[in-house]
This record gives C-alpha cells, sequence and structure tokens, in this order.
C-alpha cells in the first residue's frame, strides 16, 4: 500500500507520541494524535534525570532533602501503543528506574545510596468523540483518555529516592487538538489522577498541558508546557510534616509543578524506524525537585491491519 504525503505526515506525528512514553513530572501520558486501525508503535527511550535544589513548601532550597546533594535517575522506558479501531486506541507504558545520591549519603528511610527497580504499568484507553476536517479549515478532533496506574514491583513509597509512591492510580484526561492545513498543531489537555494506597494518604492530582508543534513527513517537533496541582497534602519541613513521620510520609506531601519541555522525532527508515529526543525542565514547584531531564529513542511502528477498498 502506497502511503499518501497527508498519511505520511499524520505516520510521522503518531510515531512521535514514542518520544514523550515516559514524563517523569506529568502524569498526562497520551496526545491528540490517533492510530488508523491495526497501527502498531513500539518505543524504547533512556532519560537521564538530574535535580540538585528542591522546593520545601514554596521555598526553593539548595542540595536535595537529608543531604544527598544532586540526585540523577536513569530511566530505561517501554511504551506501545495500538489501534483498536480508527477511534480507539490503547497505550502502555513501563518505566525502570534507578535513582542515586550525589554525595554518596544513604537516604535516611530507604538506607540506600541508589534506589533501583520496574516502577509502574501505566494502561491507558483512548477515545476520539469528536472529529472535523476539511480543505482550508485542517482537523479539529476531541477525545478523552481514562487509565490506571499499577506498581509492578514491591518498591518502597516513601524517602527522598523512592521510584514511585507504591499506589495504584487512577486517571483521566480530555483532548483536544487543532491541526492547522500547514501541519502546525495545538493541542489542550486536562485530567486528574486518584491515588489509593495501603499505606499513604496521597493527594489527588489535577493535571494540565499545552503543546504547539509542526509535523511533515521528515521530522516532528513540539513545545509542551506542564502544570500539575495537588488538592491537598503536606509541606516538607513544617511541624506537621515532622509530626506525621518526616521523610517517611513523603507520598502524603503537597506536590505542584510547573514544567517546560522540548522534543523530536526523525524517521531513518521509511515509515518504519525513528529517533527521538527531549529535554525538560522544571520552571517553578512546591515540594518538587528542581529537575531537568534528556531522553534518547527508537521508535518502530507498523500496519498490521489494511482496509480493503470499497
Amino acid at each position: 500500500m502506497t502511503l499518501t504525503l497527508k498519511t505520511l505526515k499524520r505516520s510521522t506525528a503518531l510515531a512521535a507520541l514514542g518520544l514523550c512514553s515516559f514524563k517523569g513530572f506529568s502524569q498526562i501520558l497520551t496526545s491528540g494524535f490517533y492510530p488508523d486501525q491495526g497501527k502498531l508503535t513500539i518505543a524504547t527511550s533512556y532519560t537521564y534525570k538530574q535535580s540538585d535544589d528542591f522546593w520545601a513548601g514554596s521555598n526553593k532550597r539548595p542540595g536535595n532533602p537529608a543531604g544527598l546533594g544532586e540526585i540523577t535517575s536513569d530511566i530505561f522506558n517501554l511504551y506501545a501503543e495500538y489501534g483498536i479501531t480508527d477511534k480507539i486506541s490503547i497505550d502502555v507504558n513501563i518505566p525502570y528506574i534507578k535513582n542515586t545520591s550525589g554525595t554518596g549519603q544513604k537516604d535516611p528511610v530507604l538506607d540506600d545510596n541508589e534506589i533501583s527497580g520496574v516502577q509502574d504499568l501505566n494502561i491507558f484507553a483512548k477515545f476520539k468523540i469528536f472529529e472535523k476536517s476539511g480543505d482550508g479549515f485542517g482537523r479539529f478532533n476531541l477525545g478523552f483518555a481514562t487509565g490506571i496506574g499499577l506498581p509492578l514491583s514491591d518498591y518502597e513509597g516513601e524517602g527522598v529516592l523512592s521510584i514511585g509512591n507504591e499506589a495504584t492510580s487512577y486517571n483521566f484526561d480530555f483532548i483536544a487538538q487543532y491541526e492547522l492545513p500547514m501541519n502546525l498543531f495545538i493541542e489542550l489537555q486536562g485530567g486528574s489522577s486518584v491515588r489509593d494506597s495501603d499505606e499513604f494518604n496521597i493527594p489527588s492530582t489535577l493535571s494540565y498541558g499545552a503543546k504547539i508543534g509542526y509535523f511533515h513527513k521528515y521530522f516532528y517537533v513540539h513545545a509542551e508546557l506542564d502544570f500539575q496541582d495537588s488538592v491537598d497534602g503536606l509541606d516538607i519541613g513544617t511541624p506537621e510534616f515532622m509530626a506525621a513521620g518526616g521523610p517517611a510520609i513523603l507520598p502524603e506531601t503537597e506536590v505542584d509543578f510547573t514544567s517546560l519541555g522540548f522534543s523530536a522525532y526523525v524517521p531513518i527508515y521509511k515509515d518504519h524506524w525513528g529517533v527521538s529526543a527531549g529535554y525538560t525542565t522544571t520552571l517553578d514547584g512546591r515540594n518538587f525537585s528542581n529537575e531537568s531531564s534528556f531522553s534518547f529513542g527508537v521508535i518502530y511502528q507498523n500496519l498490521f491491519h489494511k482496509k480493503t477498498e470499497e
């Protein structure tokens, strides 16, 4: 089957979703591009993340809690997306994370200066509920995604170096995207995440995001601004935080942040294989590390179901 130029351009944009398959900041893991029925995308990526200071409450402080200095993270991620129909797709995401203390000082709760393991299995179902397109108009679509995150290993949720919250998360996002005729696109997302834990009372969060980007059959780029707001929670360093357990109760803090990211994707073999790169940094936060990350990935996609021509 020979792909049209427009299909090739959208194929590049769909493959580019794999470069966002792990977001160390936001809970939003989906995009406004929808795969055709039978389209499979698989992405593997490596992310290097570092944080040299943090916000205790809304006050920015040097270093990290417990004298751990600059904390670095090595993140290996596996992501897959499959189009069940042209309007329904499934996303699956699994990260392996290693967090390391910069000073060699041990985490006071976890009693180690390096914590690693498989984190959570995230599964999303994405639904396109409305689309309008036309010559000179472009394309507008509206959809929503719902998903669940499940811890895959017996990691500990407390402590500064923990790889996760040790909680089941229930996530819901609305997605609106407008593609201009010249292949520019604007995307808005908003949603919520509720965390269920046997160990902690983890605050629910609201997440918002905005993207602006450009896709072509030869490359894809976008810039993204993400926000997270916790609905409640403790502030690090306050008497209430220390009385509740200090570092052992970190999952119960109010975690807010604003982050800015840039991503790019280039196909290298027809429309099947490509490479990606990304950079994300924190602009502001509350009970959150001042993080920056660089990501690199390899992405594969193929169409395993061809529509019959009428």
